[in-house]
């Protein structure tokens, strides 16, 4: 009796050894990640689910937060998406009000005034340097500190320039990340332009406590900010951040009051004005313009072969999964949507560095609300790193077709799919886009999801504005097609 005993265990224990091996054999995956098995106890088998697919234009209102990179600059000669301008204004305040130069107006020597940026990369053409034209903002639309600006509508806001504020100033990006080093400072990534002397007169001879510097009311009423924009390389963006401690208009000058130890010398001092994200105004402005470019051809057709995909302010894809709801009852162990670029032939060198977004974000859309909302099951928001790497949607560049380095995005859809086909759960379309600052509505996992809320996906885990573009292959494309790999086990 005791060796029966012995031998049913045995046995439980392997049956056990081979279902445990059987449901955590490692697959080879596009995605690679999780597990996955592969000819095993269960029998697995894969198919390809076919999606439809057609590009639209997204009239999103992006903001462009104080906190967030900002982009300046020109695209002209970009064959596939067409040309963008950004524009970007704000204004800056000393940290105290009233404000005051030190020392006697009658003893006051000017030295500068410079406006300086924290220079945080470039997006395009490098190789040629590029221009920067300031300009004050009109006194007629001046910024409002108290609300966000939406970025790709300029003309809604209408703010309007008059006098030049400085000579153009040429950046050569072999040089911008030189240091800075002298007794007021030591830094680098610095654009530093030299306002002209009006400008400079105007900050620190003109203004006083009585006028403008009484409070940052005042301030934004006689200078209501700054204007820039960029000319002679017109394929590159150049990314600033306003709030990063380099940026700063710079006041140096000296007085009565900066008198060294040595009698009648006299020393230049320097003071700041800064961004403060509570109290000051800033607008970046991306324009997009699509007018005979590729993309242009292909915006609303049906089931296309080719998508695209441009960051916010940008496009969005529409997908369908047909062959979704009518799938047989079984074991979903990966439902993997697949989106790969089709990589151009163009002869443009500069395709190259006009490169992907980094992140694409994979939505459900709800047509009850007319709302973009999680996909249900498998996305769980932002704030679980985790869960939202698994689900996908990072850049991953892979050797397809003969092509080395293709963009690729990959979702894992294995839980919603498992609902739609055991539970009956709501077929959704989806929607693949490229955010920057973008909310969706949040619905959490069965069996939880009986109420909602919001998540946030902010430019820390997505994109900067305007940066990445990408071709990628429709639902009917011959080579690069996108599609959702399943595989799965009968009951």
């Amino acid at each position: 009796m005791a060796l029966i005993n012995i031998v049913k265990r045995i046995s439980v224990i392997l049956f056990i050894g081979v279902l445990f091996s059987a449901c955590t054999r490692i697959g080879t995956t596009e995605m690679g990640l999780g597990l996955l098995p592969s000819a095993d106890a269960f029998n697995t088998k894969d198919t390809i689910l076919t999606v439809e697919t057609v590009t639209v234009d997204r009239p999103d209102s992006l903001r462009v937060y104080g906190s967030d990179d900002h982009v300046v600059g020109t695209i002209t000669n970009d064959a596939l998406f067409g040309s963008t301008t950004a524009s970007l204004y704000f204004n800056l305040k000393p940290a105290y009000f009233p404000y005051t130069v030190r020392g006697s107006k009658d003893s006051l020597k000017v030295d500068s005034a410079v406006l300086i940026l924290s220079y945080k990369g470039f997006y395009g053409d490098s190789t040629k340097p590029v221009t920067f034209n300031l300009r004050r903002i009109s006194a007629n639309t001046p910024l409002n500190p108290d609300s966000s600006v939406a970025s790709n509508y300029p003309e809604v806001y209408n703010i309007q320039t008059d006098a030049t504020m400085a000579n153009p100033y040429t950046m050569d990006f072999t040089h911008v990340h030189d240091s800075v080093i002298n007794r007021f400072e030591a830094a680098k990534d610095q654009i530093r332009i030299p306002l002209n002397k009006t400008f400079t007169d105007m900050f620190l001879k003109v203004f006083d406590t009585n006028t403008a510097y009484k409070t940052d009311t005042t301030l934004r009423q006689y200078f209501p900010g700054f204007a820039l924009t960029t000319s002679n390389n017109n394929d590159v963006f150049v990314i600033v951040n306003l709030l990063d401690t380099n940026t700063k208009l710079g006041l140096y000058y000296t007085t009565n009051s900066t008198s060294t130890a040595t009698a009648g010398a006299r020393d230049t001092v320097v003071d700041y004005f800064k961004f403060t994200v509570s109290d000051n105004g800033d607008a970046n402005f991306i324009k997009r313009n699509r007018a005979g470019s590729e993309a242009s051809r292909h915006l609303g057709v049906a089931n296309d072969s080719l998508i695209y995909v441009q960051t916010s302010p940008g496009t969005v894809v529409k997908i369908k999964v047909p062959g979704l709801k009518n799938f047989a009852n079984k074991i979903i162990h990966r439902a993997e949507l697949i989106a790969e670029q089709v990589p151009t032939t163009s002869p443009n060198a500069l395709e190259a560095q006009w490169t992907a977004p980094s992140y694409l974000f994979l939505g459900a859309y709800d047509s009850a609300s007319n709302s973009i909302r999680n996909v249900p099951n498998d996305y769980q928001g932002t704030v679980n790193a985790a869960q939202f790497a698994r689900f996908g949607g990072r850049l991953l560049y892979k050797s397809l077709q003969g092509y080395d380095n293709v963009a690729t995005y990959n979702f894992d859809l294995s839980r919603y799919m498992q609902g739609v086909v055991s539970r009956k759960d709501s077929v959704f379309d989806l929607r693949l886009m490229a955010p920057v600052n973008d909310s969706i509505r949040y619905v959490p996992p069965y069996p939880y999801n009986l109420s909602g809320g919001v998540d946030y996906i902010s430019r820390a885990v997505a994109n900067q504005p305007a940066i990445g573009r990408v071709r990628l292959g429709g639902g009917s494309h011959s080579k690069f097609r996108m599609r959702l790999h399943v595989y799965y086990s009968d009951l």
